[in-house]
């Protein structure tokens, strides 16, 4: 029987199964299917895939626990970065790291302790909020969703859209995020009639100019304990609407991100990165 190997790394409780893939052929999304479940598999929020790339130092794949593919991942992107440094399959660069993601190329700015990678900042693009961009059907393309009544039937909620790699609506409420219902709201948002590509939906509480608590709904995967898009997405929508500063912490179940941003600009994500432990996956 053949195996491939594998890292599991995490970054505030996002945790990504770390293969790669450039000399093998794999159908990648079924492996992450397979992979990524409880008791039967690794267990993780889904795998990132090193490959080549011919406009940037390494190429990441991300795919979802369903086995479908993301454009980015904040967290993933972090951790692919450390598998990649602390393999030695790119070298180093103080400059940063350039990687090809389907979202576009994204530079990560690795913090280095003992040869391997601690942390990181990942500037995470200029965040898109016209409706051809996340996208949303049934408005004008030029059009941004914000504080937008969504209908569930049952229920309503206000949303607000942006496009920061992935596309994301957020919900800014007063309820405390723990007592809402996310997980039988998450699956009506993410699977809304206008979201043609699905959404990912988080849940913010803003605590003060600084900091703000959100609770994460990732397309494809469920409730995560943490993630990077939805962390910077969270952030956005509350600075668009001037109920906090441009410098943001985010308190997400699985820990503490990062967010910076001056609007026109990139939006940059900074937080921990750690490996778990190394695998050997068995190939059937």
């Amino acid at each position: 029987m053949n195996y491939i190997k594998f890292s599991k790394l995490q970054g505030a409780g996002n945790d990504y199964i770390a293969i790669d893939g450039r000399s093998v052929n794999l159908d990648f999304g079924l492996l992450s299917k397979n992979m990524s479940r409880a008791h039967f598999g690794v267990f993780s929020d889904g795998i990132v895939v090193v490959e080549d790339s011919e406009i940037s130092d390494i190429k990441m794949r991300v795919f979802n626990p369903d086995g479908s593919e993301a454009e980015m991942s904040g967290n993933g992107i972090r951790l692919f970065s450390k598998f990649v440094l602390d393999n030695e399959i790119v070298r180093f660069n103080p400059e940063g790291l350039q990687i090809e993601t389907l979202g576009g190329i994204r530079t990560v700015f690795p913090k280095i302790q003992k040869g391997k990678m601690v942390s990181g900042k990942v500037a995470m693009g200029i965040p898109k909020f016209k409706c051809s961009e996340i996208p949303v059907e049934n408005f004008s393309n030029d059009n941004k969703v914000f504080d937008y009544l969504l209908d569930l039937g049952d229920d309503s909620i206000e949303i607000s859209c942006v496009n920061i790699g992935n596309p994301h609506a957020v919900h800014i409420t007063d309820i405390p995020v723990e007592e809402f219902d996310l997980n039988r709201i998450g699956p009506m948002v993410e699977n809304h009639k206008i979201f043609p590509n699905r959404i990912n939906f988080e849940i913010v509480n803003v605590i003060s100019e600084s900091v703000i608590k959100a609770r994460i709904f990732e397309r494809g995967a469920g409730e995560t304990l943490s993630s990077g898009t939805g962390s910077s997405a969270s952030a956005i929508i509350s600075m668009t609407h001037n109920l906090v500063k441009n410098d943001l912490k985010v308190d997400v179940p699985g820990g503490s991100l990062f967010i910076s941003w001056n609007q026109g600009e990139e939006v940059y994500l900074e937080g921990p990165t750690e490996e778990v432990f190394r695998g050997e996956w068995p190939l059937e």
